[in-house]
């Protein structure tokens, strides 16, 4: 496999709190942000751009309340535009939209950097990297979905690797290439290999007996991919 990693980009591990235990909520985000955690993931589905519904902007202001993490706010709805200042207000550092919901992604880009925040794209498995390079060079992350967005227990898509390749050799070092979706220690070394630099795991964390140790072995087995890829290249 060829690789488009810069080693410049940092490896960074963002649990996904859709997964974590809301009974122990910051109890759970205090274990990960103690063992390392770089951001906190959190997923936003309206019930119409994908088929379920999650957390909403009363739940992000409650996360900011219980950490100084990046919230790293992952809009999976038909209209990011209408409710990214709410989930900016309520404590979003980043906002991500999907390519496929918006008829006009860069107005949208531009709309969103008006809020202050990082700024991110997602693309669905079915969607090439092609859709986002007219304008990536607007964004601050590229997320890729190795999983179908609102279906939980889906196995890693393979066929995705080759996205997050052509993907890597475009961005620039201050931009994250983010995957999401099936992220676990068997396959964080292989999105780490194409180039990824920053990824989303919920159930590999959060579902784990002990979810800080979880987090050390999963950036352990990512790093260890980073120091192969390097020798390699």
């Amino acid at each position: 496999m060829s690789s488009g990693m810069t080693t410049a980009r940092p490896i960074r591990i963002a649990p996904s709190v859709l997964e974590a235990d809301f009974g122990r909520l910051a109890e759970q985000i205090a274990q990960v942000e103690a063992a390392g955690a770089d951001l906190l993931h959190v997923d936003v589905m309206d019930g119409h751009f994908v088929p379920n519904l999650s957390l909403g902007v009363p739940v992000v202001a409650g996360i900011a309340r219980h950490t100084d993490l990046f919230l790293d706010v992952h809009l999976m709805i038909t209209d990011p535009g209408k409710y990214a200042r709410a989930f900016v207000d309520a404590g979003a550092d980043g906002i991500t939209f999907h390519i496929e919901a918006v008829e006009q992604p860069r107005e949208v880009v531009k709309q969103l950097r008006g809020l202050g925040v990082k700024v991110g794209v997602s693309l669905n498995p079915s969607t090439p990297a092609e859709d986002v390079l007219e304008f990536v060079e607007m964004v601050d992350i590229v997320l890729v979905m190795t999983v179908w967005p609102g279906f939980g227990g889906q196995r890693f898509m393979d066929d995705c690797l080759t996205k997050i390749e052509v993907l890597a050799e475009q961005l620039g070092a201050a931009q994250w290439l983010q995957v999401d979706g099936g992220v676990n220690i068997e396959t964080a070394p292989r999105v780490v290999a194409a180039g990824a630099d920053t990824l989303v795991a919920g159930s590999a964390i959060f579902g784990a007996e002990d979810p800080a140790a979880a987090l050390v072995l999963l950036r352990k087995a990512a790093l260890e991919a980073r120091a192969q890829a390097e020798q390699r290249a």
